[in-house]
């Protein structure tokens, strides 16, 4: 086939597939993270002190990281279409249900069944991606996918925030917020069962020619990287713990500084929910075009490790400054570009994991490498609160942020001599 057939199938089915799986995520993280801003007020009402919300943040990691694996071999089996659906209609009826916690216990529970629930659908979208997606095409295509993380913030922050002011029939303000930005989960679960199809072969908006190259193309650039063709090969792959091990880090970050930037940013002056939120945009945006342009720039370059290692430094350095003033323009300032650097590589990391797996090893190995990654979602924002309590205020918080990516950048580059070369090149 020609360049130009090749292209535009690609863009075909990008354009097909990433709008709604962006939407998609967009709620997922919504579903996820909003815990951040209903802190504002939520903690109050409920008791609870800044160690009970990080360990209850983050809670919501053990049921997700207990069920990754499963749930991912389980989308592998019954197709994309039909698992994912179930997934987003589960965890939009837990999100909703965060309305009704009642203190401390509540709040856990809910979590912790909140991350079973959505157990296997990021890893599930990249093993998605990769069926649909040379390998060459990763990074770029990850990173539109992932926008949606950094988005649920630019656009999630203002309208969350609001929500906390509305008070009616008795419900507080982040009560409503939790139900009403459950319910459209559910909704788009359905959805999921009419408008996403499991393969390229289910796909009747390609023709015939288009489906052929698309399955072939995807299938032979697993042949030539020498793809692992077992489940147990592939999880029992030093490079796939070590993925989970760099990933840990990177998510620690994430997931650290997203639970926490919220009342982090209430310290630096802002005065009600709403400005917060407003104020909150302003980091996201910026992590938004890093992580598109930085995908763009690896694929491009065909290089992974680097653009991996380098936003984890600069997210590293931009937290350790924020540590040392509380000035409130520069702490938003290097905020802001620690959420470039903890976002910015992210698409790379996902695309040089998944380098090299195929079927049902692919579908093991993407969510045991997350499962890794994400029990650094348990003790990072843990780790905040307990420092937060413990020393009044960030400042050691955010150096505790900051060791975990640099920690993640050393051991990616560490790692580099074992790895393949420039995708573009292999």
């Amino acid at each position: 086939m020609d360049e130009s057939f090749e292209r535009r199938t690609l863009a075909k089915v990008a354009w097909r597939l990433i709008p709604f799986l962006v939407v998609l995520y967009f709620f997922a993280f919504l579903d996820r993270v909003n815990v951040g801003f209903a802190a504002l007020t939520m903690n109050a009402d409920l008791g609870l002190s800044a160690t009970a919300y990080g360990f209850g943040a983050g809670i919501f990691f053990l049921g997700y990281v207990l069920f990754e694996v499963p749930s991912n071999l389980a989308l592998e089996r019954f197709g994309a279409r039909v698992w994912i659906a179930r997934i987003m209609i589960s965890w939009g009826v837990l999100a909703a249900a965060m309305a009704f916690v009642q203190g401390t216990t509540s709040f856990y529970l809910v979590r912790v069944l909140l991350g079973i629930a959505e157990a296997g659908f990021f890893p599930g979208i990249i093993y998605y991606l990769g069926c649909w997606f040379p390998a060459r095409e990763r990074a770029r295509i990850t990173a539109l996918f992932l926008i949606a993380v950094p988005l649920s913030s630019v656009i999630g922050a203002p309208i969350s925030t609001a929500l906390l002011s509305l008070d009616a029939f008795g419900f507080a303000g982040w009560r409503w917020m939790f139900l009403l930005e459950g319910i459209p989960t559910v909704l788009l679960g359905f959805s999921v069962l009419a408008l996403l199809p499991s393969r390229p072969a289910d796909a009747r908006w390609l023709s015939p020619e288009e489906r052929a190259w698309l399955q072939g193309a995807c299938a032979d650039a697993g042949a030539k990287h020498g793809h692992v063709g077992e489940v147990r090969r592939a999880l029992l792959d030093p490079g796939v713990w070590r993925h989970g091990l760099v990933y840990f880090g990177l998510v620690v970050g994430l997931y650290g500084f997203g639970f926490w930037l919220p009342q982090i940013l209430a310290t630096l002056g802002t005065r009600t929910p709403f400005e917060v939120g407003l104020v909150t945009m302003v980091p996201y945006t910026c992590a938004c075009i890093a992580m598109v342009l930085c995908g763009r720039h690896s694929d491009r370059t065909g290089e992974r490790v680097w653009h991996v290692a380098v936003p984890a430094m600069l997210g590293a350095a931009a937290l350790y400054a924020s540590s040392l003033h509380d000035a409130p323009g520069f702490a938003l300032a290097m905020l802001t570009l620690a959420a470039m650097g903890i976002y910015a590589g992210v698409p790379a990391f996902w695309a040089h994991a998944s380098h090299g797996l195929r079927g049902p090893a692919a579908a093991g190995a993407i969510a045991l490498i997350n499962s890794i990654g994400n029990v650094g979602g348990f003790v990072g924002p843990l780790l905040v609160g307990y420092a937060r309590q413990r020393t009044g205020g960030y400042s050691a918080s955010l150096l505790l942020i900051a060791v975990a990516l640099l920690g993640a950048s050393l051991l990616v580059l560490g790692a580099r001599r074992t790895q393949p070369g420039p995708e573009k090149s292999a």
